[in-house]
């Protein structure tokens, strides 16, 4: 078997696998890029490339090699076997019941495969499943994805996802959004009024607003139906399975509408606490607490969507709103709305799922964007009361560490280096203050990146994957043209290669003559060596 990535003057990338397929061509995604069967016997990757004259060749072969030496050195290096690493399949790798693309995602499993991956994290939509009425579920294109996964060799992570995308085009289900027609409150509300349709309110968890069952009841049958159609990979192929909590599965109220610019500063976010069943479980609370006047809605003095916090004087950092009784009553009861959601859909996972051999997760998000003013904005709207006097993740890992779940934590990719000074944004030291958190509550710490092709993003995420802030698995984001480009998938086998790989000294490196070193081989879960040439 053979894998090559090859820079040349004939300007062309090829990522070649000695497996057995027919003749063919076609097009993975819309990059202009070919994944195509250039001979019987061979998968290839190709796009243009800039003229070169030197280039990268990484061979991957079934080898029976000897293992990597061991360091004599007193300093052990740190290794990664630890970690597990998986590659996210794209968002809509089955639509109708139909896997799309079959042949390139055929030919990706099986390069993840001769690169020493774990696996692949597969998203289920509801709205793909369970798109026509409510009861009636289509497994087909994803069991096709399944029994592909399993023929490959590979393990499956499966993401549940009650939500909506918006690229690509992925909708809740038809006939919840033909509810949500006639009862807008179903879904979460800004202070304008304006319905967020990607997912439902977490004020309807218990309420039965479809078709007579309650969002938690719908969301039980799912899972049961999942768990009667994947019996036969669950426990062997599929290992496992993250609950969706949120807008993009992740648990947060949706605070950030819309795609920010990588070079604008962000806003602060909106509280989304003004549809009619969020502001009656307000106007509940604040009675109870005899402060019946702090019930009407959210914070009158907050900034909108993408108005700085200073625009405002709820986030001011000192003499802020969020500071007073006020604004710590709103704020313990906003978070606490968000941990008790995120415990009845992990609670419901747990408990669908107990008598079967697989890990249950939760996607938790990096609001790194003004963590370093003391109000922590973004991390306020999004629902996490974590201020510079007040640790909010304590809360949620304890949630998580209730249920026997796993935390997966985005942007593992992102380091402060790269921020826009202005955001006073620091996505390391966040990661680092949930990491601790989790480590105190022993909950196990997964990571995923936000993007393909962050600043240093490969680099941050190793760093990451040699601390304590990740002891499970990652999650890399996401296979595709973009993934597959030439500019971009090289610096992948590297990357994969060196997690691989113990850092030795040259003095630990064997002398005689025919072995291989450790910066030419490698050995990988799936006992083949990866070999470094210059083409």
């Amino acid at each position: 078997m053979e894998v090559s990535v090859i820079r040349s003057c004939s300007q062309a990338t090829n990522l070649k696998t000695e497996l057995g397929f027919k003749d063919s061509r076609f097009s993975f995604g819309k990059f202009n890029e070919k994944l195509f069967f250039r001979k019987p016997n061979s998968v290839s990757f190709q796009s243009p490339l800039r003229r070169g004259k030197s280039g990268l060749r990484i061979t991957a072969q079934a080898a029976q090699s000897d293992p990597l030496p061991k360091s004599k050195s007193s300093t052990k290096s740190k290794t990664l076997n630890r970690v597990r690493l998986f590659a996210g399949l794209p968002l809509d790798v089955v639509s109708g019941g139909t896997v799309n693309q079959f042949r390139a995602i055929s030919a990706g499993l099986k390069a993840l495969k001769l690169l020493g991956l774990e696996g692949v994290e597969l998203p289920i939509w509801w709205g793909v499943v369970e798109h026509e009425s409510m009861g009636k579920y289509d497994w087909s294109g994803y069991l096709t994805i399944a029994e592909m996964v399993r023929k490959a060799g590979l393990k499956l992570h499966v993401t549940l996802c009650f939500h909506a995308s918006s690229q690509p085009k992925i909708p809740l289900p038809e006939w919840v959004l033909d509810i949500g027609k006639t009862k807008s409150n179903i879904f979460f509300k800004d202070r304008a009024g304006k319905p967020y349709r990607g997912c439902l309110s977490l004020a309807v968890d218990e309420l039965a607003v479809l078709n007579g069952k309650t969002p938690m009841q719908v969301y039980q049958d799912f899972c049961e139906s999942f768990k009667s159609a994947f019996s036969a990979f669950i426990g062997s192929t599929i290992t496992g399975i993250t609950m969706g909590l949120g807008p993009d599965g992740e648990l947060r109220y949706p605070s950030h509408r819309g795609f920010a610019k990588s070079d604008t500063v962000p806003g602060a976010g909106e509280f989304q606490c003004y549809d009619k069943n969020m502001l009656h479980l307000l106007k509940q609370h604040a009675e109870a607490c005899g402060k019946p006047k702090w019930g009407l809605g959210g914070p009158h003095d907050a900034p909108a969507y993408s108005e700085l916090p200073t625009a405002n004087t709820f986030f001011k950092d000192h003499g802020g709103s969020w500071e007073s009784p006020y604004g710590d009553f709103f704020l313990s009861w906003y978070s606490s709305q968000l941990i008790a959601h995120g415990d009845r859909l992990l609670s419901l996972a747990s408990s669908v799922f107990s008598d079967s051999a697989v890990n249950i997760f939760g996607k938790v998000p990096l609001m790194h964007s003004w963590h370093g003013t003391r109000s922590h904005p973004s991390e306020l709207t999004a629902g996490f009361y974590n201020t510079a006097t007040r640790k909010g993740y304590e809360e949620v890992a304890e949630m998580f560490a209730r249920n026997s779940c796993k935390i997966i934590l985005t942007g593992m990719d992102q380091s402060d280096k790269y921020q826009l000074k202005e955001s006073l944004s620091s996505p390391e030291s966040l990661l680092a203050e949930i990491g601790t958190a989790c480590n105190k509550h022993g909950v196990g710490i997964s990571g995923q990146n936000s993007t393909v092709g962050a600043p240093d993003g490969l680099k941050q995420i190793k760093k990451n994957m040699l601390s304590e802030n990740l002891n499970d698995s990652f999650i890399f984001q996401r296979i595709g043209a973009q993934f597959f480009a030439p500019e971009h998938f090289p610096l992948f086998i590297e990357f994969v290669r060196k997690l691989n790989q113990p850092e030795l000294h040259s003095g630990n490196l064997p002398t005689k003559e025919g072995t291989t070193t450790a910066t030419d081989s490698v050995h990988t879960r799936s006992n083949l060596s990866i070999h470094m040439q210059s083409a």
